[in-house]
């Protein structure tokens, strides 16, 4: 299976639900490709937000090794699951689907948690400290929720 994160930027929520993900599935052993990407290219080559991998970091998650991209068509083709982080990547995302198969593949990550309403994963770009710390709570829960979903199944 094949992951892929989505937010706006891929500097802050996307890296950091990659990075989540990614630990998980090397400690558990399971067959789970993992990526990111932006609905914007502005940062594309940067690395995610400093704030973001200082985060991470205090929980033992490494996202350094990250670098933006833009999200494109090919993505569709490349992955099983994309998973977004708001409302306006899902409607950018969404807006990119040649077929309905493609737009199948678009989930809200925090449905995982919270099926079917559609919660967004609130950008911390322009908050504090505890912006971040709430991002990592949230991704942190929905990748765990997302194992145990799929494992269900």
């Amino acid at each position: 299976m094949k992951v892929l994160m989505v937010c706006l930027g891929n500097i802050c929520r996307s890296p950091l639900a990659e990075g989540l993900l990614a630990n998980k599935v090397r400690l558990k052993e399971l067959d789970i490709e993992v990526d990111s990407a932006g609905t914007s290219g502005h940062h594309a080559g940067d690395p995610p937000d400093y704030r973001m991998q200082e985060t991470a970091l205090q929980f033992g998650v490494s996202i350094n090794h990250i670098r933006s991209r833009q999200f494109v068509i090919d993505d569709f083709d490349a992955f099983d699951l994309i998973f977004v982080m708001d409302t306006q990547n899902y409607n950018n995302v969404i807006e990119m689907a040649q077929t309905q198969e493609d737009r199948e593949k678009v989930k809200f990550i925090l449905n995982e948690l919270y099926p079917r309403q559609n919660r967004a994963v609130p950008d911390p770009y322009y908050g504090g400290e505890q912006g971040f710390e709430k991002v990592y709570q949230l991704l942190d829960e929905a990748t765990d929720a997302f194992l145990s979903n799929i494992k269900e199944q």
